[in-house]
């Protein structure tokens, strides 16, 4: 599933070249997880705004003569999405074609878990009934060891079960929560209420190291992962326990085990990570 990393990656690879864009045609494939809300034709003519995300979710601006609102684009679980300055005729996988005067933004989703729904604005409507229940972003000052300190006081969840549920900070994935969790040191099945001040501080301060450094990477592509161009991500070339079962920690040659967790794959290292 592309995470916060594979998210951002994809909005800059695609931002600056449709903003300003004006829209000349609108195409809808087979049906998204949710309807887009409105007549497709009603987004003829309108002009693209600038691009942003939170959380997951990208939001795309449109405004019109008669139109003003954007489309919130979610990537589900195997979707992405692709600009070209050159139109093609889609594919059995490809189900929102947006086409503008600088080219083609196209939704490719073999399991349409994928999503682009109206919304008259991020505070309103869809958007902001989508959005409600998501936690801090992770480079957001308020992020911080107090912060998670304070909000991890009453789940007695395990810690990488916490850290997923996205409500206290949004972007710690499967695949960056273990690698967060590693370079913080804790292992992954203690008790989130358990947390010290300083270590909530440590991996306030590995979760944003690690999603800092796999937007760097151009994110993770263990799959099918590739940007607005094509271009994969190479954070699992750096992955210090996620995927690794059975190989030796690269800090102290442990060998690296693997456990699930809510019917999640979790990697760590029983020497480094400290319950």
């Amino acid at each position: 599933m592309p995470e916060l990393p594979e998210v951002e990656v994809t909005r800059r690879s695609f931002a600056d070249a449709i903003e300003g864009a004006r829209v000349l045609e609108v195409r809808l494939g087979k049906p998204l997880r949710w309807p887009l809300g409105l007549d497709q034709d009603e987004l003829l003519g309108s002009t693209v705004g600038a691009a942003t995300r939170r959380g997951k979710y990208l939001w795309l601006p449109l405004r019109g003569e008669r139109l003003a609102g954007g489309l919130l684009l979610h990537l589900g679980m195997s979707g992405s999405l692709a600009f070209t300055a050159r139109d093609s005729n889609p594919g059995p996988h490809d189900h929102f074609d947006l086409r503008t005067n600088r080219g083609l933004l196209r939704l490719h989703d073999p399991r349409r878990f994928g999503a682009v729904v109206w919304s008259p604005s991020l505070a309103d409507g869809p958007a902001a009934k989508l959005l409600a229940g998501l936690g801090l972003e992770p480079f957001d000052p308020r992020f911080t060891g107090a912060y998670l300190k304070a909000g991890l006081a009453a789940r007695r969840v395990a810690i990488k079960q916490a850290l997923l549920a996205g409500d206290l900070v949004v972007g710690a994935g499967n695949i960056y929560a273990c690698e967060a969790l590693f370079l913080a040191g804790i292992d992954p099945r203690l008790p989130a209420n358990k947390l010290s001040g300083p270590r909530c501080e440590r991996l306030a301060e590995a979760v944003r190291g690690v999603l800092g450094r796999a937007l760097e990477a151009g994110g993770t592509t263990l799959r099918d992962f590739r940007d607005a161009h094509g271009v994969a991500g190479s954070f699992q070339m750096q992955a210090q326990v996620y995927g690794r079962e059975a190989e030796p920690c690269r800090v102290c040659a442990t060998s690296i085990r693997r456990i699930v967790q809510g019917q999640r794959s979790t990697f760590f290292c029983p020497a480094c990570q400290k319950k």
